[in-house]
């Protein structure tokens, strides 16, 4: 049985045998799973109160470790958002309860974003269920399958200059 790709690349070959068709085989697929992903994990996190976009924040702060805070600027590098969008973002966790906003000691002008204990108790009870939930997403695949699909995407990822942020605001 094939995917819905496979159809697509055969329609290609048949009305375009001079292109070579390949990287719609791939980029299709990564865009047609994304898609089913997306969805999946709103619809999951949605069932726990929270949207992508909360659950990220929340995750952020919590693996950024005690005291689970991160500057408005640290974020905004972590996120590629604009300052506006974390803003409401956080609007909306403070009402929730999940985050709060504290002067930095050091520098009055800079504020951190911090987990609440109420927040901790979300990210550290929604976590493994999300985890989890990302493991039966991948469950038409072995582990020798996972290993190399993550080292494959990680190296698409590097040549985009999608590395990880390791000044001191990333902390």
């Amino acid at each position: 049985m094939a995917d819905a790709v496979a159809a697509v690349l055969e329609q290609w070959r048949r009305e375009r045998p001079d292109i070579d068709s390949q990287p719609i085989g791939v980029v299709g697929r990564i865009m047609r799973i994304s898609r089913m992903w997306d969805k999946e994990i709103k619809d999951f996190l949605s069932g726990h109160g929270l949207e992508p976009g909360e659950f990220d924040v929340l995750s952020t702060l919590r693996r950024s470790g005690a005291p689970y805070e991160l500057t408005a600027g640290a974020f905004l590098k972590a996120s590629l958002v604009t300052t506006g969008a974390i803003t409401l973002r956080v609007d909306r966790m403070e009402e929730k309860g999940l985050v709060t906003r504290v002067r930095d000691t050091a520098d009055r002008r800079s504020v951190k974003i911090r987990l609440t204990d109420h927040g901790l108790e979300v990210i550290d009870r929604v976590l493994p269920l999300h985890v989890a939930n990302e493991a039966r997403l991948l469950e038409a695949l072995d582990d020798e399958d996972c290993q190399s699909l993550a080292a494959t995407l990680a190296t698409l990822l590097e040549s985009y200059g999608d590395t990880p942020s390791n000044g001191p605001e990333a902390r």
